[in-house]
């Protein structure tokens, strides 16, 4: 069997809220606890299990949605106030962008309530 992402751990200051905050966003349901995480579980079942921590440093997470999906979480996001940009350096506020090299694809990133990068992006098109 070929290797596959079974999980990660995401550190949060409070595990509920953050899960919560990104289920929120891409559509998704907070499972049921596992032990002292509070996973989160993507399509693909992948799971982003947060776990308390007081001290760490943003990580960077993203998540590829169909174009509607796109449109959905970027809907929830606007209507929720939060701050998206269309760059990684979070230059470019109320912004998505457009890649240059994969036809079609569309992105955007925000923060969570940790100050993780988060990026919800399309599929590329033909070539990509």
């Amino acid at each position: 069997m070929p290797a596959e992402l079974n999980h990660t751990i995401v550190p949060a200051r409070d595990p509920l809220a953050s899960a919560r905050f990104l289920a929120g966003i891409l559509g998704l349901d907070v499972d049921p606890p596992v032990a002292h995480f509070t996973p989160v579980t993507l399509a693909n079942q992948v799971s982003l299990d947060y776990d308390r921590l007081d001290d760490f440093e943003p990580h960077h997470y993203a998540f590829t949605l169909s174009e509607q999906e796109f449109d959905a979480a970027l809907a929830r996001i606007e209507h929720g106030g939060i701050t998206h940009y269309g760059d990684p350096s979070c230059q470019q506020d109320g912004q998505i962008y457009r890649s240059k090299h994969r036809t079609g694809r569309r992105g955007t990133y925000f923060r969570d309530p940790d100050g993780h990068l988060m990026e919800i992006l399309t599929p590329g098109g033909t070539g990509s």
